[in-house]
């Protein structure tokens, strides 16, 4: 483990010229994306690998992070996606039986630039009153230039709404997951930005998941998802999403079963003619409170995103695939956080009832997909 003892100067420059200065964490140099935070005080192993994060620079408000380390087996992909990692006390111990290293150490070897010894809480709120926006974290010889000079990189630096990076996280070639125990359903999963979570949840319920690219075909998603298909979460502007739509839009004719989470929530609400549009700060975090309005019960959900469907919450819609309601509403804001078609099989959420890391009020949501694809079974 490297010595947080020996960090450099690290500054954190918002685009709206804010200025925040620490100490380097994970690796040194510079990076740029959108600045959000996430309330979680623990799973910060799964948020850094969770694609959705893709191009963002994430600010943990919980001020003591990487004390229980990191492992080979809690990552949600392939790599750390984050674009830069934001933490006010970052533990100089890592401390636990599965630890096999420090975050610190990983963010360094996957060359994630973050900072540490900065007031979170003022960030945070900071970002509460004016919204998420681009950042720039820089250490090192980089740090030591003007503030003037790294604001203009901030401000040449991408936003994120018209981002379209689906296709940047997404896998290039199909890989299955075996379902366990007798196989009931075999379902394709367009991966978006899949977490490594959906799948084995599918599993244990004795689905077979043939995980696609997104640019896959319409024809070789319905071929594979005989049963069913599922839409995943991911990263950017669903505005961007074109291709992803034309998918959904495939499934909904071929009156497929489908399931999205998150992005896929999203693509689904454009297919059904609905619109999308930038929250001000959106959700992030394992502690949101959502209802589903079908049941009346009151789930406290995982979230990650910063876009959300615009479609009416005070009465049935009516669409070109029939009628349509908001089945899931936000407690805090009244946020759409999912859909419910009821004249062809699809549904979605827009939070995370995958999340490794908890909360689990929402799991029952893969049972739910089971139940709509055995009914459609049955009536086929």
């Amino acid at each position: 483990m490297t010595s947080l003892l020996d960090a450099e100067p690290a500054v954190l420059v918002l685009e709206d010229g804010r200025v925040f200065r620490g100490r380097s964490y994970g690796a040194v140099g510079e990076t740029f994306g959108e600045a959000v935070f996430t309330t979680g005080m623990s799973g910060y192993q799964e948020t850094i690998t969770d694609p959705s994060y893709h191009r963002q620079v994430v600010v943990q408000t919980a001020p003591h992070i990487g004390n229980y380390g990191v492992n080979d087996d809690d990552a949600e992909s392939r790599c750390i996606w984050v674009a830069g990692y934001v933490v006010r006390d970052p533990s100089r111990v890592a401390s636990n039986w599965r630890s096999q290293r420090s975050l610190d150490d990983d963010l360094r070897d996957q060359g994630i630039v973050g900072i540490s010894d900065v007031d979170t809480r003022a960030l945070t709120r900071h970002l509460r009153e004016r919204g998420a926006m681009r950042v720039g974290v820089f250490s090192g010889a980089a740090a030591a230039r003007p503030v003037e000079e790294l604001l203009d990189r901030v401000l040449a630096s991408p936003e994120m709404v018209g981002a379209a990076l689906a296709d940047e996280v997404s896998v290039d070639t199909e890989y299955v997951v075996p379902a366990l125990g007798e196989k009931r359903f075999t379902v394709a999963a367009v991966d978006l930005g899949i977490k490594g979570a959906t799948p084995r949840h599918m599993a244990e319920r004795g689905i077979e998941v043939h995980v696609l690219p997104s640019t896959t075909t319409p024809e070789r998603m319905l071929e594979v998802g005989v049963d069913g298909v599922f839409f995943s979460n991911g990263p950017g502007d669903p505005a961007t999403a074109d291709h992803a739509v034309a998918l959904v839009t495939a499934a909904l004719e071929a009156r497929r079963p489908l399931f999205g989470i998150c992005f896929g929530n999203q693509v689904l609400g454009r297919a059904l003619g609905f619109g999308t549009y930038k929250l001000r700060y959106g959700h992030r975090g394992i502690n949101v409170p959502v209802m589903d309005r079908t049941t009346g019960k009151v789930e406290i959900t995982a979230q990650n995103h910063g876009f959300a469907v615009d479609a009416p919450t005070d009465r049935v819609s009516d669409t070109p695939y029939g009628r349509v309601e908001v089945s899931h509403v936000c407690l805090n804001d009244d946020v759409v956080e999912g859909l419910r078609c009821l004249d062809v099989p699809a549904f979605s959420v827009q939070y995370h009832p995958e999340a490794a890391a908890g909360p689990h009020d929402s799991a029952y949501l893969f049972d739910r997909f089971c139940d709509v694809m055995g009914a459609a079974r049955a009536q086929a």
